[in-house]
């Protein structure tokens, strides 16, 4: 077993020290949090080893679990990499893409590993339809969210939009051509609700919306393709496919057919692909696990992250524009 400490116990932290603590893959060292007051009432109450230092907790463990605040990751990655230690990160994976060229640059030194928790990317909705994503050509997201204070300190694209990003550039296997954007700050001192445009070199176009002052929570994808429509709902964990294909001489009394102006009949259909529902977080730090044990690619990857921030360092250019 792989020996884990983490770094931050706030709201996401202590969520990731339950889980790695479940987990047969890791074995939970400890953890450090520089709010001491915290930390000793956290190991009281779960039991969890409260390290004094991170240096002490980093020469304890294989693996260090970052789960600080986005000013913090690039510190933290850093001296974790340069002792030697494979990282988790979670998103974004730095506060500036010049501090995430740094940390994949470190990484390649110091031969570790690293994984960043756009934990979207392991959301069952997702994995049960990402097969049948092929070449989208028009996409559609609503990442919608309650107003809750913590978050505020870096712009929504940052704290919301950057899942979407990072899932769609996951899909369209092609690079960023032009980005339009723009951004309201409400009752934050950055963006609360924006919404930027993406156009790729292959034609696909992005749009992109997250607010977090809604009055409800959504996370809606969709993707269009030729012949197909895919809908995944992050929030709820449910998919829809709708297709179309060539409509039989004679359809079915029950049979859905549109009609083109030129005469071309299709038949559409439904299908909701099974769900098999999982703890997203267990296992995108189980996945990474098992990247280092088999020596392979993690699944969401430092240089995949970095490209995820810099879209969204784009996005968030255009709002001074």
């Amino acid at each position: 077993m792989l020996k884990v400490g983490v770094l931050g116990a706030g709201h996401l932290g202590k969520i990731h020290l339950r889980l790695l603590q479940q987990s047969d893959q890791y074995e939970l060292v400890g953890f450090y949090d520089e709010n001491q007051e915290n930390a000793e009432r956290i190991s009281k109450e779960f039991g969890y080893k409260n390290f004094s230092t991170i240096a002490k907790l980093i020469h304890a463990v294989d693996v260090i679990d970052i789960v600080t605040p986005t000013l913090s990751h690039y510190k933290c990655a850093k001296v974790a990499i340069k002792s030697g230690k494979h990282i988790f990160i979670e998103k974004p994976i730095a506060n500036t893409v010049d501090e995430a060229e740094e940390i994949i640059a470190l990484a390649k030194e110091y031969n570790v590993k690293g994984q960043v928790g756009h934990v979207e990317r392991f959301n069952p909705a997702f994995i049960a339809t990402k097969n049948m994503i092929e070449n989208p050509m028009f996409i559609e997201t609503h990442r919608l969210a309650e107003f809750n204070p913590r978050g505020t300190d870096v712009p929504v694209v940052l704290d919301l939009m950057i899942h979407d990003i990072d899932a769609i550039l996951s899909v369209v296997h092609s690079k960023v051509k032009d980005i339009h954007a723009s951004g309201v700050s409400v009752i934050s001192d950055t963006p609360d609700i924006a919404n930027a445009r993406i156009e790729f070199e292959n034609g696909c176009v992005a749009n992109l919306t997250a607010s977090r002052i809604s009055m409800k929570n959504m996370r809606k994808t969709r993707f269009f393709q030729k012949d197909a429509y895919i809908s995944v709902d992050f929030l709820e964990k449910k998919c829809e496919v709708v297709r179309m294909k060539d409509a039989p001489e004679i359809p079915g009394d029950f049979d859905m057919i549109l009609q083109n102006a030129e005469g071309v009949k299709k038949q559409i259909y439904f299908t909701n692909p099974d769900v098999e529902q999982n703890n997203a977080i267990l296992d995108e730090l189980e996945s990474f696990a098992n990247a280092i044990k088999t020596d392979t690619t993690p699944v969401v990857t430092l240089e995949q992250a970095t490209d995820a921030l810099r879209v969204a360092y784009q996005i968030i250019d255009c709002f001074d524009k």
